[in-house]
């Protein structure tokens, strides 16, 4: 079974240029070489496009092989195949990858899992914004005792007598923040991470510059 998909990479080192292609043509089995031209919304960098064929998952495949260099700024998009649904990757430097399945019309499909954590979560963080310090008793034991001020991780602020780092919001920033940068208790944010918001607000300017670019077909058979 073959897929079709197409890679865009928006901006990245000349110097990245054949590591690329190696990378590509070892996902999909065969010799690449890519037309590379200047990005103009990125001065010194280059971009590309390719239309591929190859096996269904290719698109996650290219994507992972692109992922460790964080220089680049790309996405990669597979379209359905018989129990698979399409599928698009974005990744830039500052955000790392984005994944989310789309639609025949690259509308983004949020699962209905991903909406039920992202309810709890907001829910969550909502109430422990309104949380008051942890009694003396929940305090680990060898920790520094409520009298004592105490830098709170992350915000370069004391802590007030009887606080605790890992109390309310910034406990749950401490333990997600990561993941959850949105932490905050509107469910709003949270359902701009799940739609890809920040990667989209990123990669418009590089879309847009690469109108007209030219595009290299390869189709893997076999």
């Amino acid at each position: 079974m073959t897929v079709r998909g197409v890679l865009q990479v928006h901006s990245a080192p000349p110097a990245l240029g054949p590591h690329i292609e190696w990378a590509v043509a070892g996902v999909l089995g065969m010799g690449v070489t890519l037309p590379w031209i200047e990005q103009p919304a990125s001065p010194g960098t280059l971009r590309t496009e390719l239309s591929w064929q190859g096996p269904a998952g290719a698109g996650g495949a290219i994507a992972s092989a692109l992922a460790g260099w964080n220089l680049l700024r790309f996405e990669v998009t597979e379209e359905a195949s018989p129990g698979c649904d399409a599928v698009r990757y974005s990744c830039t430097p500052s955000l790392g990858t984005f994944s989310a399945v789309i639609s025949a019309n690259g509308d983004v499909l949020i699962p209905e899992g991903r909406l039920r954590a992202a309810m709890t979560l907001a829910s969550v963080s909502a109430s422990a914004a309104f949380t008051g310090p942890r009694p003396l008793s929940a305090v680990p034991a060898g920790a520094p005792g409520p009298a004592e001020s105490r830098p709170d991780s992350g915000s370069g602020r004391s802590l007030a007598d009887g606080e605790w780092p890992g109390d309310g919001i910034r406990g749950l920033r401490d333990l997600h923040a990561a993941r959850h940068p949105a932490l905050g208790g509107s469910l709003e944010e949270e359902l701009s991470l799940l739609l890809g918001q920040p990667w989209d607000d990123e990669l418009e300017p590089f879309r847009h510059a690469a109108a007209g670019a030219p595009v290299r077909w390869l189709h893997a058979t076999g």
